[in-house]
């Protein structure tokens, strides 16, 4: 069992595969849900993020799209322990199934693959490559992501650094309102990966928000460890990243 949110959602994870971590957590965290809406989690894995985001926010119709049938089982399992309802439909982002094409949502979530499917960098596991290595592409994740919303609905996402510059051309001329929120590791670090958050439709200014540093110190110590005091308050007692 894995413990997220000071252990306030408890999850079973692969022993041998991809398992969530802090990015999944902040993914959730940065989402503007509100009481009633339908939220779609793309690549939900075993479901820690909409349940970070069912635990913030009371009241929401959550959905998952898994393209791992083993994982997509085990995202219905830890729901149905943690009495947090979510529908997990089976399939790709390049070939959402029926039950999906016909949905529209108000907001979509999603942490895509890190690495190109060239990459040497993706894990020799299977189940954690097919999760780290690109097999749709990352353009296809913001399709789907798009189609899938309504009118004014938005996408949130979390990436590489790298990968801006394809999300961003992704998006033009079909999101706007586009806020990116830098992740760095300490102080004094370049930032590793990002949040985006875009509205579908909208024709508002791009913004580039001060990054969220994630432990205190600039480097690695007994006394430098922790996380900062914004990361704690998200990681720890689920609070919402601020935009």
């Amino acid at each position: 069992m894995h413990g997220f949110l000071n252990e306030r959602i408890m999850v079973r994870q692969p022993i041998h595969g991809y398992r969530s971590g802090a990015d999944t957590v902040l993914l959730a965290a940065a989402c503007p849900a509100r009481r009633g809406q339908r939220v779609l989690d793309l690549g939900c894995g075993a479901g820690v993020a909409s349940f970070c985001l069912g635990t913030r926010v009371a009241g929401l119709d959550l959905h998952g799209l898994e393209v791992q049938d083993s994982y997509a089982a085990l995202a219905e399992a830890n729901a149905a322990a943690l009495g947090i309802r979510l529908t997990v439909h089976c399939g790709d982002v390049t070939a959402p199934p029926a039950s999906l094409r016909a949905m529209q949502v108000d907001h979509v979530i999603a942490n895509p693959p890190y690495y190109e499917e060239q990459s040497s960098m993706a894990p020799a596991d299977t189940g954690k490559d097919r999760a780290f290595r690109e097999v749709a592409p990352l353009d296809a994740w913001i399709e789907c992501a798009l189609r899938r919303l309504v009118q004014g609905g938005w996408m949130t996402m979390v990436h590489r650094v790298e990968r801006l510059p394809g999300m961003l051309t992704a998006l033009d001329g079909r999101a706007g309102d586009i806020a990116i929120k830098p992740l760095a590791g300490r102080m004094g670090q370049a930032a590793t990966r990002v949040i985006l958050r875009a509205r579908k439709g909208s024709k508002g200014a791009l913004r580039l928000l001060s990054p969220l540093t994630m432990h205190e110190g600039e480097r690695h110590g007994k006394d430098s460890d922790g996380f900062s005091v914004e990361a704690e308050r998200i990681l720890r007692n689920a609070e919402a990243l601020e935009f």
